[in-house]
């Protein structure tokens, strides 16, 4: 009976030598060394974990139109930076710059954000 007690200690043991996740995914799949600026009106905004989500609806000089998926910070940190899931809503005019993703797909990175009026959101990460 000794032997379980003594194995519970060695797995605690191991487990806490062990580094932590600091993150659960590569931010790879983004170009970090581009940006693009984008201005559209907001489809939709996702305040979920573990990451907030805006899908952006942007018109081309040719009139059409492509929705971006634009990938935030999770809810907890964008809280701490003034976010709450009321601060975009549909139809609200915005110009968002991203990290584009490397696939060319339409959709990236948040890097910042401003409404037509010139205000400034809070930093996202």
């Amino acid at each position: 009976m000794a032997a379980k007690p003594c194995l519970a200690a060695l797995a605690a043991l191991a487990l806490a030598g062990a580094p932590s996740a600091q993150a659960h995914h590569s931010r790879a799949m983004f170009d970090t060394a581009k940006t693009v600026e984008l201005t559209g009106e907001v489809s939709r905004f996702q305040w979920n974990n573990p990451h907030c989500y805006i899908q952006l609806r942007v018109t081309a000089a040719g009139g059409q139109q492509r929705e971006y998926s634009i990938e935030m910070g999770a809810p907890m940190h964008l809280q701490g930076r003034g976010w709450t899931p009321r601060t975009l809503k549909a139809g609200d005019q915005v110009r968002v710059t991203i990290y584009p993703l490397r696939n060319g797909d339409p959709g990236g990175e948040m890097s910042s954000i401003t409404t037509m009026d010139g205000r400034q959101l809070g930093r996202t990460r």
